[in-house]
């Protein structure tokens, strides 16, 4: 069965980084796009970027532009999201995302804290 395993969050300073990994499995990974998304406290999930198959095209929130990068292995079926610049504001729960058969799946969340 498809399942998603985020790893890497933690406590960070502001303007520190974070390398947030999601493993694949139960699929051919090297054939969907994945994406990003995060959820704050007592606000909807919002979708940070999303790559595609050969990771040649990107797209990203205009509230992370600029400081978040996101990347893929298919070799190690693995999706990255390399976090600079961090703000308070970052704070939230962090979800990989596919869409396979029609259904959206999505990993157990990985939290992140940008705190002094």
């Amino acid at each position: 069965q498809v399942q998603l395993v985020e790893s890497g969050g933690g406590l960070v300073q502001p303007g520190g980084s974070l390398r947030l990994s999601c493993a694949a499995s139960g699929f051919t990974f090297s054939n969907y796009a994945m994406s990003w998304y995060r959820q704050a406290p007592g606000k909807e999930r919002e979708l940070l970027t999303t790559i595609t198959t050969a990771g040649g095209s990107t797209n990203y929130a205009e509230s992370v532009k600029g400081r978040f990068t996101v990347s893929r292995s298919n070799a190690k079926k693995t999706v990255y999201l390399e976090m600079n610049s961090l703000k308070p504001e970052d704070t939230a729960v962090y979800y990989c995302n596919t869409l396979y058969g029609l259904r959206n799946y999505w990993g157990q969340g990985t939290q992140v804290t940008v705190s002094s």
